[in-house]
């Protein structure tokens, strides 16, 4: 018996369902590389952030260096970027154009689209992490290598099923005029109490509280001890990750509408 994966050797139903995972896959890619709008979220201010905050010494980092601090945070807001923003921005549109009730009806079938959907998040992140890791060890930043690589791919896979789950439950609840104002307020928010760009410490007591209970937090935490201090995460930023992971993609799962 043959035990590889190989989609010839599959039967025809299941054949014509793995070609049009990939094309579906490839032309999600596309499309996402050819907006400007997505290149800049995904890349341009992931970079610019990386770029001059690491230069310019304006950020209450203590001890520690700006790029040690920031490359881990970028990293997370990268992620964070495509897995919610762009994933929940451009699904809520194709929804409103009726674009997904279309792609539904087709042999692609809906559980296939959304596969193809979570593929191209996953390719985008990892050409976001390489390209931003690169920059970071260009700009002075050390890698920690060994465990913390692993680890770090496993937070990041968790954070990844967390934020997509919270643009699709977005995507299919609000019209789209809606749910783009909604993401990209949910991302400001993020962005400054998530311990990206502005460390946890240096916010209010009350403040810093509430965003240990966010995904961006442990997210960006959890990069940080990985690959930045090499030490282990915290048992709060698992479990704060781990109940997102569940709670967002099981009310998108319920809640999400493809018309």
């Amino acid at each position: 018996m043959n035990v590889l994966y190989n989609p010839l050797t599959l039967p025809n139903s299941a054949r014509r369902r793995w070609r049009a995972f990939y094309s579906q896959t490839r032309a999600e890619l596309t499309m996402t590389l050819r907006r400007g709008e997505s290149l800049i979220l995904t890349l341009g201010i992931p970079i610019a952030i990386l770029a001059f905050f690491s230069t310019v010494k304006v950020l209450p980092t203590g001890k520690e260096s700006p790029i040690t601090f920031l490359t881990p945070g970028v990293l997370a807001l990268a992620i964070m970027s495509t897995s919610m923003v762009s994933l929940g921005i451009s699904t809520g549109f194709e929804r409103s154009n009726g674009v997904l009730k279309r792609l539904g009806t087709t042999p692609l079938g809906r559980s296939t689209l959304l596969a193809a959907k979570i593929q191209s998040i996953l390719v985008i992140e990892l050409l976001q992490v390489v390209l931003l890791s690169v920059i970071g060890l260009a700009l002075g930043w050390h890698l920690r290598t060994g465990g913390g690589i692993v680890i770090g791919i496993l937070i990041a896979l968790l954070a990844t099923t967390a934020f997509s789950g919270i643009g699709l439950a977005l995507a299919g609840l609000l019209t789209a005029e809606t749910n783009l104002a909604a993401v990209n307020g949910i991302y400001l928010v993020l962005l400054l109490l998530g311990g990206m760009v502005i460390p946890l410490s240096s916010l209010p007591s009350g403040l810093r509280i509430f965003s240990e209970l966010l995904p961006a937090a442990a997210l960006s935490q959890g990069l940080h001890y990985a690959l930045g201090t090499a030490s282990a995460v915290p048992l709060h930023d698992w479990i704060v990750l781990g109940i997102w992971a569940l709670l967002a993609p099981a009310v998108a799962a319920v809640s999400f509408k493809f018309e």
